[in-house]
């Protein structure tokens, strides 16, 4: 499965989280109850990720993951590496479902550590991938600007910044130094999931951010701006890709609107190779906002992960022409809309739904791309 004539990100690709086998759930509960060791809880997830990738190469891929195997979260666990960051429990209906819940706030001055698991995390990956492409994926700087800052009832208490300039300024040199860290492991394929910028035109989340005393407009420059600046020093040789979707929680949604509001400031980050952006249903709205798309791909989530039910492929190239009208197909890919255990508790979908829509994924892409 040679990479070399292949270009990132791939026209069928995905977003990276898979379904948890049961027995890893298990062993992530033996291991919270105190009845396995944190030495025993790795070699099951050692062993999981290890049939997961190849099931991946199986299927085709030319990008694979470790599935985020190890994750509880799909952003929090990398967030919880770095320095100047602390962890809370709470309670949440924000997904319309009463659930526990972790967050995170700003609790000192933020730094990329050079122990940050994820590292050896990715090393594992790779070590396995061959011949495919390891595919690391880490939440977006703005994930921590809106989450762990703006929104953050703690850090509003207790502030650790003088400004908001001082802080970006921090906030970039992390992922600047992340970013650089996982170039040095290896990393040729980094990916930057952020739904923050949903609250920039979700209009429940832009009164949330009024009541906190800023204005979502003037933060649209400023997360464009984060961005660009920690993407400023990547490597040439590193594909960077950017995922949005619109919440991903046990197949429930947070956000509502259109991309309209973010769609030129998010596509003028040239130092991205890609995005990825959700199309699975009518709350993603029409293709228009494609149209201020530079010569960068998009990668359109046209599969839902969300529940079992399988597209028709027929229906699927339908929608890649009709996003054709707004921008060249050369520059379309395709992917699912998400992944599809955003949390360990994952999606309402089975293991066999997953890697049908995989399959769906595939044959559709060799369809309509002759690269493919």
């Amino acid at each position: 499965m040679p990479n070399s004539n292949k270009k990132i990100p791939f026209r069928y690709d995905i977003v990276g989280s898979f379904l948890r086998p049961e027995h890893l759930k298990n062993a992530r509960t033996a291991f919270a109850d105190g009845d396995l060791s944190k030495e025993e809880l790795t070699k099951v997830e050692d062993k999981a990720i290890i049939e997961l990738i190849e099931k991946q190469k199986t299927a085709g891929l030319y990008a694979v993951t470790d599935g985020e195997f190890r994750r509880r979260w799909w952003h929090l666990d990398f967030i919880a590496g770095l320095n100047g960051i602390t962890v809370y429990d709470f309670q949440t209906t924000a997904f319309g479902l009463t659930t526990e819940a972790q967050g995170t706030y700003v609790s000192g001055p933020l730094s990329f550590s050079d122990n940050h698991p994820f590292l050896e995390h990715f090393r594992f990956t790779q070590k396995y991938a061959s011949p495919a492409l390891a595919k690391q994926t880490i939440p977006g700087p703005n994930m921590i600007f809106l989450d762990s800052l703006i929104l953050s009832k703690q850090y509003n208490e207790q502030p650790i910044y003088d400004s908001l300039e001082a802080f970006k300024k921090d906030l970039i040199q992390t992922y600047q130094d992340a970013i650089q860290a996982f170039y040095d492991a290896g990393c040729r394929y980094l990916q930057l999931d952020d739904t923050s910028w949903g609250g920039l035109f979700d209009d429940r989340f832009r009164e949330m951010i009024k009541a906190n005393g800023l204005d979502a407009d003037q933060l649209l420059t400023d997360f464009q701006e984060v961005t660009e600046k920690s993407l400023a020093n990547k490597p040439a040789d590193l594909a960077v890709t950017f995922h949005f979707c619109k919440g991903n929680f046990q197949s429930h949604w947070l956000y509502n609107g259109s991309y309209e509001k973010i769609a030129k400031n998010l596509f003028s980050i040239d130092a991205f190779d890609g995005f990825f952006l959700e199309y699975d249903d009518e709350r993603s709205g029409g293709f228009e906002p494609l149209k201020e798309l530079k010569d960068q791909r998009i990668v359109l989530g046209l599969i839902t992960t969300k529940n079992g039910q399988l597209e028709i492929s027929d229906m699927l190239v339908e929608r890649i022409n009709e996003a054709a009208q707004f921008v060249p197909l050369e520059q379309i890919c395709l992917s699912p809309q998400c992944g599809f255990a955003s949390t360990h508790e994952g999606n309402h979908l089975t293991e066999d739904d997953q890697w049908q829509k995989i399959e769906l994924l595939k044959t559709v892409a060799e369809t309509v791309w002759q690269d493919a």
